[in-house]
């Protein structure tokens, strides 16, 4: 790698930390930051895939309460350096997923020593803001941002000290049954993440979209643009119809009684 391509991964795992907070552009989920990389560093495809695939895990995560999810731009700004590293291309997407998991529960580690810093710093800004003086907030509260885009730029610029020479050894030497596991074990992570979302998304209004998606696309030999067409065909349908039924249902009468579910009052008027 280039050193205006290790330059640009940093800036991009730097952006990808700040928007773990920001939480504006998106930067720090997967698919972005995984095809950012590949584009800068010249293996867009493998980035692109390795994101899709990782972004169906992190559908999964979720900051509950005092339960910190894993840190999805660690792991996926570590593991697309490690993929594009390795030269190994597409052929290395299921070892990357692996890796990244770890190496998501690890972020948390310096997740938990930045806010601990920042902590401090929030007394700093508290003597700050009785005296009056918000520029130095301002001031404070833009490093406190920039610590979470170093949390993220620091390691990802020690793993592009590391020769790729070695790093492609590394990964050549394991046998294998060891990527062969790797593999398969990477393909059941990014299930059970979707089977998370699923999870959470579950309801009777949900279900038969899923089960009509999953009949056509078992069924016919339709693409995913395709496929994704009608779903939103059937989306904008089913808002449709609730919109209507929001704003007082059909005209027999039943409308009146609401039962929380709009579309299923307009079934019932009819």
């Amino acid at each position: 790698m280039s050193a205006i391509s290790m330059i640009l991964v940093v800036i991009v795992a730097f952006f990808a930390g700040m928007e773990g907070i920001l939480d504006e552009f998106e930067f720090h989920q997967p698919l972005i930051a995984c095809t950012l990389i590949g584009l800068v560093s010249g293996q867009l495809t493998a980035g692109l895939i390795l994101g899709g695939s990782l972004q169906m895990i992190a559908l999964g995560w979720a900051n509950i309460g005092a339960a910190v999810a894993p840190d999805a731009a660690l792991a996926s700004v570590a593991s697309a350096i490690i993929l594009v590293q390795g030269g190994q291309g597409t052929k290395g997407i299921g070892s990357a997923i692996a890796i990244a998991i770890p190496l998501a529960v690890a972020g948390l580690f310096l997740t938990m020593i930045v806010r601990t810093i920042t902590v401090g710093i929030i007394h700093i800004m508290d003597a700050a803001a009785e005296k009056g003086n918000y520029r130095s907030i301002d001031m404070w509260q833009v490093i406190c941002i920039c610590l979470q885009g170093l949390r993220i730029a620091i390691p990802a610029a020690l793993l592009l000290v590391i020769p790729a020479s070695q790093v492609r050894a590394m990964l050549e030497a394991m046998p294998a049954w060891l990527s062969d596991g790797m593999a398969i074990g990477g393909g059941m992570v990014v299930a059970v993440g979707y089977a998370m979302v699923i999870n959470m998304m579950a309801s009777s209004e949900v279900w038969p979209f899923f089960a009509i998606g999953f009949a056509i696309a078992a069924l016919t030999d339709l693409t995913l643009i395709a496929i994704g067409t009608i779903g939103l065909s059937l989306a904008l349908m089913y808002l449709k119809l609730d919109e209507h039924g929001s704003n007082g249902g059909s005209n027999g009468g039943g409308g009146n009684n609401n039962t929380g579910d709009a579309l299923g009052d307009i079934l019932d008027d009819y």
